[in-house]
């Protein structure tokens, strides 16, 4: 007994360490190539590659299975200041499979598309602790699936911190999508024709801080239990926000069991700038994890036969409207169980409540606080009289 114990020990140990080879070590600050080990490397054999220092150089991961990218303290990739011939990334991941990015910074210039481009139907892809600087930060495209856990971009130019396109698959995990305070106008998430499940996670100064058009998606949603933080922010310290977030062109917004803070969002000249504005044909689904204080633009806009689903919602103190229906749109706030309707706060704006003569809030019994009112299509309840 003992000795069949023992063999299958052995055994599982030789299994083991077939399974989990010893990683790949590259230092480029000695010279060696982090491209060109890679390129080297059997693309169906796992392979774990951990390289320091400074890699001045274009890294591709193109039809590769169970490869490993990871950085030591410190280690960043470099874009050259020689360019191909655009568009090109700097770190370009293609029609792969279980692919991890880790603790590692990567850097790029104007002249980049992005710094980091995930897409050709590649799947289970992990960037985890990973920091980008300069250009576009991450893009996933071509019906691409990746989860991005603890990244922080900080944008210099281009437009996005992270995009999802051609209905790729996108979970974010904390992090933070940021950019210096100047002209620049950019987006810290772009949504289009893809979905995107966020928790936890701080979008700080940008122009367009969540912008969802194409029939795109976004879910905020308390997926990760072993996140350290649950709540998505929008915070606009630098004033030079236009739009918290933007439902466009066939879109929705779904928040859940993640809350969505917004802050100081829109500019004080109001029109369709704020903190939610949903328009052509888009929907909003809130209820009471929507938090928006202290608007310049308006609270919540929704036009263009869109709809919002406010149940429980708060918005306050915001300089123009609180909730601006307009152009053949509806607004609820209530929910189809009577013994189910938590109170909405829509209060201390300059108007708290408007609709044009084509559209309609209805479930006003459950608005709290609401002084000034300018709508004459406000319906107490959720539905005129059913039969």
């Amino acid at each position: 007994m003992l000795r069949s114990l023992a063999l299958a020990t052995l055994v599982l140990s030789s299994i083991r360490a077939f399974a989990a080879p010893a990683p790949i070590l590259v230092n480029c600050d000695a010279g060696q190539s982090l491209n060109r080990t890679l390129a080297a490397l059997n693309k169906l054999t796992p392979a774990t590659v951990q390289f320091t220092g400074t890699c001045t150089e274009y890294v591709l991961i193109d039809g590769c299975n169970n490869r490993t990218i990871k950085g030591t303290k410190g280690a960043i990739i470099q874009q050259p200041p020689t360019t191909p011939t655009s568009p090109f990334l700097v770190l370009s991941v293609k029609a792969s499979q279980s692919v991890t990015l880790s603790a590692f910074t990567v850097r790029s210039l104007p002249s980049a598309l992005s710094a980091i481009g995930i897409g050709k139907g590649s799947s289970d892809v992990l960037v985890q602790n990973v920091s980008t600087d300069g250009s576009w930060g991450i893009e996933v495209y071509e019906e691409s699936q990746v989860w991005l856990v603890g990244v922080n971009v900080n944008i210099t130019s281009g437009y996005a911190a992270i995009s999802a396109f051609d209905k790729s698959d996108v979970h974010i995990v904390g992090g933070v999508l940021h950019r210096p305070a100047g002209p620049a106008f950019n987006a810290g998430l772009l949504v289009g024709s893809g979905h995107v499940t966020m928790q936890g996670t701080t979008i700080r100064n940008m122009q367009q801080s969540i912008n969802i058009g194409a029939s795109g998606s976004v879910d905020l949603v308390n997926f990760d239990p072993t996140a350290k933080a649950v709540d998505v922010t929008i915070d606009n310290p630098a004033g030079t926000n236009f739009n918290g977030v933007i439902v466009s062109d066939g879109s929705s917004l779904n928040i859940s069991s993640a809350r969505l803070l917004i802050a100081n969002a829109g500019q004080p000249y109001g029109f369709n700038s704020g903190a939610v504005y949903v328009t052509n044909s888009s929907d909003l689904n809130a209820g009471a994890s929507l938090i928006i204080t202290g608007s310049h633009g308006q609270g919540v806009i929704v036009s263009n036969s869109s709809h919002a689903d406010l149940a429980g919602s708060s918005i306050t103190g915001g300089a123009h409207g609180g909730l601006v229906v307009v152009n053949l749109s509806t607004a609820s706030v209530g929910t189809d169980d009577p013994s189910n309707n938590p109170l909405t706060t829509i209060s201390g704006n300059g108007t708290d409540l408007f609709c044009d003569s084509k559209s309609q809030i209805a479930g006003s019994l459950n608005i709290a606080n609401a002084a000034v009112v300018q709508c004459n299509h406000l319906l107490p309840g959720l539905y005129e009289s059913l039969p």
